[in-house]
């Protein structure tokens, strides 16, 4: 890609953007742009990455063409209005706030700017993510898609409309909390049955990542999957039958669905 890299805000998720690029080989150091309001955090930066320091927004949204807003939510529409008259004609603009809407977007920045919106989970931390990239119609197919391999460099990212963002918040923004309460659900069992905790977790957590690989891998329905290992009369069809009782499933999709209608509730003011 020739084309310059911009960050406004570099907190864990923009680093985890920025190390996902660098890593990729997609992107030279050369060729990116950071600022940060701590100019300490620009220095180190630089230093760990090779790349451009800036000294304001307004520098970082002259010298790029996508520009990644990376600042919290509650302050992502001041500084997107404070770089909106300093943007080139055809950049691009892609904000990970979560709850901010390209309507949103469009005010600040002006409704003749090309922006996305995308929404990583903090998997993407460890190279882990998934990703939902929605555009506005001033985005081409192959500035998408550019975006799209940014966001692949440190895991998975997929188009989504913008009508579906909050069930991405509740199948994947929010999921890793569920999946860690599982986690260490399953853990404190291991534990009761004497096994000690940091090995408990180790099991615990392998189990769940070698399970959404399988997913993912072999394109079998989860339910085919549970399948093969419940053997008949076996110990899995028995803590399958309990979970059945306790209500899994039910207590899963009420609470995503609670989930998605917080976040529908806050993307309304």
């Amino acid at each position: 890609m020739d084309k310059k890299i911009g960050f406004i805000g570099c907190g864990n998720m923009g680093k985890a953007i920025l190390g996902g690029l660098l890593a990729s080989g997609r992107v030279p150091a050369s060729n990116i742009w950071v600022y940060t309001p701590t100019a300490d955090h620009v220095a180190a930066l630089q230093a760990e990455y090779g790349i451009n320091g800036a000294q304001s927004a307004q520098e970082v949204a002259q010298a790029t063409d996508i520009v990644f807003g990376a600042v919290k939510p509650n302050v992502m529409l001041k500084v997107m209005g404070d770089i909106a008259s300093s943007l080139n004609k055809d950049s691009l603009v892609v904000s990970i706030a979560a709850g901010i809407t390209l309507d949103q977007l469009a005010i600040a920045l002006g409704h003749d700017r090309k922006i996305i919106r995308a929404m990583p989970n903090t998997p993407s931390l460890v190279n882990a993510g998934m990703t939902s990239v929605t555009a506005n119609a001033l985005v081409s197919p192959e500035e998408t898609d550019a975006v799209l391999g940014i966001f692949r460099s440190f895991g998975q990212a997929e188009n989504v409309p913008e009508y579906m963002i909050h069930s991405v918040v509740g199948v994947s923004g929010s999921a890793p909390a569920y999946v860690f309460m599982f986690i260490e659900a399953m853990a404190d069992a291991a534990v009761l049955g004497g096994m000690p905790r940091a090995q408990a977790y180790k099991f615990a957590a392998q189990a769940v990542m070698g399970s959404a690989k399988m997913v993912l891998e072999t394109g079998k329905h989860p339910g085919e999957l549970k399948d093969m290992v419940c053997s008949p009369g076996g110990t899995t069809i028995e803590a399958v039958k309990i979970l059945e009782e306790k209500g899994m499933r039910a207590a899963v999709m009420e609470a995503m669905a609670k989930c998605m209608a917080k976040s529908e509730a806050l993307s309304k003011g």
